[in-house]
């Protein structure tokens, strides 16, 4: 994945890499430690914590947990790429934009994901995608990272399937 933002921004120039809270932004820094280690450049990276952006707060609850939002610089002039771990419906990256459009105009905003798993509601996609899953309805894939869960792993979870004889 660092490879293919490396390749379709011709280099690191202007690059801010923003994770969705909460796999998003591991994803985020590993990618960033591999341009790190290929070509010697420290890209900035922040988070953001969608939750008070999400269509469906209402049915959240009462006292949602909020996370950290933290953008390192100016969007002006730069280069965001989005990172999350699994593209699903498009609600969540809707909410991303939504609210990136609160801390100011990027230049250009692409969306990076580990997963993406069709199914989608809102006509979003990604430009960059680590592994493409054809998950039916009713499963779900979720994604394991060494810093929040002790392990570095992707599990598909196959729905029920329906129908009696």
């Amino acid at each position: 994945m660092a490879d293919e933002i490396l390749e379709l921004n011709e280099g690191t120039e202007q690059l801010l890499l923003v994770g969705i809270q909460r796999r998003g932004v591991q994803i985020a820094d590993r990618i960033a430690d591999v341009i790190k280690e290929r070509e010697g450049v420290e890209i900035p990276r922040g988070a953001l914590d969608i939750t008070l952006y999400r269509d469906d707060l209402q049915s959240v609850g009462p006292r949602p947990v909020v996370g950290k939002t933290h953008l390192p610089v100016a969007l002006e002039g730069k280069v965001v790429v989005i990172v999350d771990d699994v593209l699903f419906t498009g609600r969540t990256i809707r909410a991303a934009l939504d609210e990136l459009a609160d801390f100011g105009r990027p230049a250009r905003i692409q969306l990076a994901v580990l997963i993406d798993r069709g199914g989608r509601e809102l006509p979003i996609h990604a430009d960059v995608i680590g592994k493409t899953l054809d998950v039916g309805a009713g499963g779900r894939v979720d994604v394991f990272v060494p810093a929040l869960d002790g392990r570095d792993e992707v599990v598909l979870i196959e729905g029920k399937r329906g129908g009696s004889a």
